[in-house]
This record gives structure tokens, sequence and C-alpha cells, in this order.
């Protein structure tokens, strides 16, 4: 096999014209560089240099060569150059599992900002509750989870995974327009401080919850029993906008997230009193640094913010 290192001194000879010069500029000695062009033929198989006295001169076989060696070296300069930059350049393909409305709220929108500005980025995405998008993580299907966890000890502790708060976010009443709890000071969407409602103001309203044994359907439903009353279902779905088209209907109330919900949906959102949070946290694997692509999208999540 031809040596690139011996091929870079055949293009130095043809350049400088003698064995002296190659020496000088690469900090050799002549003999060696003679010595390097020897084996160099060894490996072509061919007579690439005619000796003229102390003089040496390539033969048309060595021009050839000479010729397919700039072009053999430049395509290695240029993978090194493009393995460099996947060094220190975010490039490639980043899989991303998140819940809907994390997908919906942040992760979409960080997707098409860095479709923008890293066009050599990919961003995969897979909707997913955390617990199949974490053992997804630990499987190393994906690169980066977004879950969530209320604080009561749901998520579960993994020495494989770190955990990386990226914001906070309410559950919050979700009324029809026109409901009477709605008129009463509502707060804009994302404006949470004042205007709460307790649970136990709905009790005799018709119900919108998310899918039989989900986290979230189970929360609210202890909540309202908390609050003193059994709510009357309505409705089980597994996708937001039709729980939400079923409010916006006037048909039932719900609580939901609030990243599940925005000005598009028609609805009225108010704080429930006491308040009930979620923790949104970015899972990655435990151990090594990522790969700058994810470490880059990590840092936009966080940035964007819930």
């Amino acid at each position: 096999m031809l040596s690139p290192w011996r091929l870079r001194l055949l293009v130095q000879l043809e350049s400088l014209g003698t064995v002296r010069a190659v020496a000088e500029a690469l900090a050799m000695s002549p003999s060696s560089v003679s010595q390097q062009l020897s084996v160099l033929q060894q490996e072509a198989r061919a007579t690439l240099l005619e000796h003229h006295g102390r003089r040496v001169t390539l033969t048309p076989a060595g021009l050839r060569l000479a010729a397919h060696a700039r072009e053999i070296l430049r395509a290695i300069e240029a993978a090194e150059t493009d393995l460099t930059e996947r060094r220190t350049e975010p490039v490639g393909e980043v899989r991303v599992a998140a819940f809907s409305s994390a997908l919906r709220a942040v992760v979409l929108p960080v997707a098409a900002e860095l479709g923008r500005t890293h066009p050599r980025l990919r961003i995969t995405v897979t909707e997913l509750e955390p617990h199949d998008s974490l053992r997804m993580l630990r499987r190393g299907e994906v690169d980066l989870a977004v879950v969530y966890d209320f604080a009561d000890g749901w998520l579960p502790v993994d020495p494989q995974v770190r955990y990386v708060p990226l914001g906070s976010d309410p559950v919050v009443l979700v009324l029809p327009q026109g409901h009477p709890h709605a008129e009463e000071d509502a707060p804009e969407l994302g404006g949470m401080e004042s205007g709460g409602i307790e649970l136990g103001a709905m009790a005799g309203e018709r119900w919108a919850m998310d899918r039989p044994t989900c986290y979230l359907s189970d929360l609210v439903l202890r909540r309202c029993r908390q609050a003193g009353f059994e709510p009357e279902i309505a409705g089980h779905y597994g996708s937001y906008p039709l729980l939400l088209d079923h409010v916006r209907l006037g048909l039932a109330v719900a609580a939901l997230p609030a990243l599940a919900v925005d000005a598009r949906d028609g609805v009225v959102v108010r704080p429930i009193v006491p308040s009930l949070t979620r923790i949104i946290r970015a899972a990655l694997p435990a151990g090594p640094v990522p790969a700058a692509a994810v470490e880059l999208v990590l840092e936009r999540l966080r940035a964007h913010g819930v």
C-alpha cells in the first residue's frame, strides 16, 4: 500500500526540484529523503526517479503518481478537516424523546431554531411518556429524553441517568369560554400569580381526563377526592388537542399542565389552589461528556425554558 507520507515527499520533490530542498523544507537529512523515496518506488512497483549524477528527476510514472498523490493528499486533508469539525462543531443526528406537551412547547421550537442555525445538525423526535423514554435512553435508542417529575418520588433514581432541570410547569384548570369561573379575573396564559380556583368549586362539573391509569389522570382524580368530590368523567383522551376540543365546546372542564395549552386552543386557564407543579427535566446517560451536538441541544432546551 502506498504511504501518504512518502507520497507527500514525491509531491515536494516535484515542486522543489531537488532532494536537498525537500530535506530542508521538512527538516530531514537528504539521505533520509532518498531512502524514503526508494521505499516508495518499491511500494509503487515502478521506476519513479531518474538519477543524473547527483540530481534526481521524476520519470513519466513518477509524474503520474505525483498527480495522483496531490488528489490523494487533498482527500486525506478533507477527511481530517471533516473529522475535526465533527469533534468541535455540532453535526449529525440527535435523537430526542419527549412527552407530547414538551414536544409542542419546547422541543419542536428548539429543533426549528437549530435547523436554521446549524443545518448539519438533525434532530429526530419521538413522542413518549417519561417511563418509556427513560427505557429507550438506557438502551441507547435515544440520546436525550425530556421527562417530568412531581417531586413525589415518581421519577426513578437511576445511576445510569443524570437529570438536568429545564423549568417548572403548573397544572392549571382548563375551562370553556363563558364558564362562570372563566370570567373571574382570569389571568393571561403564563401569568398564574392570581385568580386561583380551589378544586372543590368544580364539584358537579363533568371532566375530560387523560387516559385511565396515566399518572396525570390518577393525580387529578386523587386531588378531586381530596377536595371532597368524585369527578364525573365525560371522556378519556390520549390526545391533548382532542381533550381541549372537548372543553372548548363546553362539554367538560379539565386539569392539564400549562405547557399543553396555548391561546390557539380557545379555552380559559385558571390556576389551581393549592398549586400543583411538575418539574421538567432533561435526562441523559450518566458518565462521559456527551457529544457536542447533544450538548448544544441541551443548552438550547435550557435557554428556551418552559
